[in-house]
């Protein structure tokens, strides 16, 4: 079968999902047997979203070949187990850029540059980029933005162009949104309605229509946008509020938007879907009572922050028939006299990744609160290297002890620069980043979580590690160093054996956490939380 490309926009509002629906409609394109991938394609003009703090564009999401991404990338992974990769994610910076290079080496025969056909001919290059590599059924493009961003013209005009040259093999999917008017008691399609025609006066018609909404749309309400919108009333879909995103294919399912596009796509033999285990997974999470609490101790009080963090935490507990709260808990208000106010009471501590010196001293506090208090706790990245810090000025009696990120003068620099950084200058993309080896000390409490698995490659984000001149002084006191990179001798993770649950990791684990496989520290970290309930 020719690849199929399925070109999702969005128009009225900003963070209606259309990352939801994306991840949705390839779960269900999977679940009927077919190969997906899924790509975003942002308009704003920083090449990638590394150099982004989290409350410009939420938490940056990295790859297994070390792309920092946007975070619907993460959806798209944890929905459907598909592994995306630099190819996957575009932006207007990384466009113009290529365009730019390639100008600059003249490539172009001395051609004056425009935004047509040359920036719009490099945006229709990369969405057919990953099915030139690997063939694929399908390829889902999700396009940043809202219908009227100037950013976004160029690629709506790659995609009109695409729409026509791959004729049957490509549709057009537009998510609008229908607000209810409370003083009128009105549901309003007017919104939807002016969406659409500023699409189709780009060129581009929607074969279908994903309509955003609080509420239940009448059947008349669904011919009426038909009717103004040139789309036939079985292609106009509602996406109602669920308790839970991962309800939403099924919600998809129920209304046919996977049908609908394979009927467009001119798709005759048409496999049932097998969603048994997703099935499972929303049973197992509706039959879930027990709150299990979880503090997030870090700076951005934000939920897109920590994302990844709170949807594998979230995965675990369905699987350990929980239902976890995660607070939010201000590093920068947590102090060594209010500490116990502000972390009693929680089943388990999340110090959580970040840069910068604000909100350190509060993910020291925690990290000592949760170890003397024998409270399981989990760090990670810069929550595990706070840990190091700690466990050095309280039980290595090293007072000053600190990172080189933090203080470059500390005396004792038990978290410092990793030597292939010192000579970086420019901020993005030059991070370790990706997936890098892990080898875990057999018999130690990792060890066991794993399933007793001896290796494992884990995806990083960091500059910083544990100074290796402090190992032998830290694993003396307690703190283990049970994980390592073989080829640089780098500390991948410490625990306190001793401790009900004490884990710190370099990496990211909750990059590789997924609806249907929760990565294994998740599983572990909750299981001993739910002992702690």
């Amino acid at each position: 079968m020719d690849t199929k490309y399925l070109f999702i926009t969005g128009g009225v509002a900003s963070s209606l999902g259309k990352g939801i629906i994306s991840a949705s409609l390839g779960k269900l394109l999977q679940a009927r047997g077919y190969k997906i991938t899924i790509q975003k394609f942002d308009p704003y003009i920083n090449i990638d979203p590394g150099t982004l703090n989290p409350y410009e564009h939420g938490e940056c999401y990295v790859t297994a070949d070390g792309q920092e991404t946007d975070l619907d990338l993460g959806h798209y992974e944890r929905f459907t187990g598909i592994r995306t990769t630099r190819d996957n994610s575009v932006t207007t910076g990384k466009i113009y850029l290529s365009v730019i290079e390639r100008e600059r080496r003249g490539d172009y025969l001395g051609k004056t540059i425009q935004v047509v056909p040359h920036i719009t001919d490099e945006i229709k290059r990369r969405i057919r980029l990953n099915a030139s590599k690997e063939h694929f059924d399908f390829v889902i493009t999700e396009i940043g933005g809202t219908i009227g961003d100037i950013e976004s013209q160029p690629f709506l005009e790659a995609i009109r162009q695409l729409r026509w040259e791959l004729g049957r093999n490509a549709i057009n999917i537009h998510l609008t949104y229908v607000p209810y008017l409370a003083a009128a008691g009105e549901l309003k399609t007017k919104p939807t309605q002016t969406s659409v025609k500023q699409l189709q006066g780009l060129g581009i018609q929607p074969e279908v229509l994903v309509l955003r909404t609080e509420h239940d749309l009448s059947d008349d309400l669904r011919a009426k946008v038909a009717h103004f919108c040139n789309v036939g009333v079985e292609a106009v879909i509602q996406s109602q509020d669920l308790p839970s995103i991962y309800e939403v294919p099924m919600n998809m399912l129920r209304q046919g938007l996977d049908l609908i596009c394979l009927k467009h796509l001119g798709i005759k033999q048409i496999t049932e879907p097998d969603l048994g285990d997703w099935i499972d997974f929303l049973e197992r999470s509706g039959r879930a009572s027990r709150i299990l609490d979880i503090a997030l101790v870090g700076k951005y009080d934000l939920q897109d922050a920590y994302k990844s963090i709170t949807e594998s935490l979230t995965h675990a507990g369905v699987y350990h028939d929980r239902k976890v709260k995660a607070t939010f808990v201000s590093s920068e208000e947590i102090t060594a006299d209010n500490a116990k106010e502000k972390l009693s009471g929680f089943n388990g501590i999340v110090i959580c990744p970040g840069f910068g010196k604000r909100g350190i001293k509060g993910k020291i506090i925690a990290a000592e609160y949760a170890r003397t208090n024998d409270i399981p706790a989990f760090g990670i990245c810069l929550g595990m290297q706070m840990m190091v810090i700690e466990f050095a000025r309280n039980v290595l009696k090293l007072p000053l002890a600190n990172s080189a990120e933090i203080d470059p003068a500390t005396p004792d620099n038990v978290i410092d620069i990793m030597e292939e950084q010192k000579s970086v200058t420019n901020m993005g993309g030059t991070m370790r980043l990706g997936e890098y080896d892990c080898e875990i000390v057999p018999g130690s409490n990792v060890w066991e979580a794993y399933g007793r698995v001896s290796s494992v490659r884990e995806r990083h984000r960091h500059r910083y590690e544990v100074n290796n001149n402090y190992r032998d002084a830290l694993e003396a006191e307690g703190m283990k160093c049970v994980g390592i990179n073989p080829k640089n001798d780098l500390v991948e993770i410490v625990e306190i054996p001793r401790h009900k649950w004490y884990i710190g990791t370099q990496f990211h684990p909750e990059y590789s956490s997924t609806v249907l496989c929760p990565h294994p520290l998740f599983m572990d970290f909750i299981k001993a939380c739910a002992e702690n309930d």
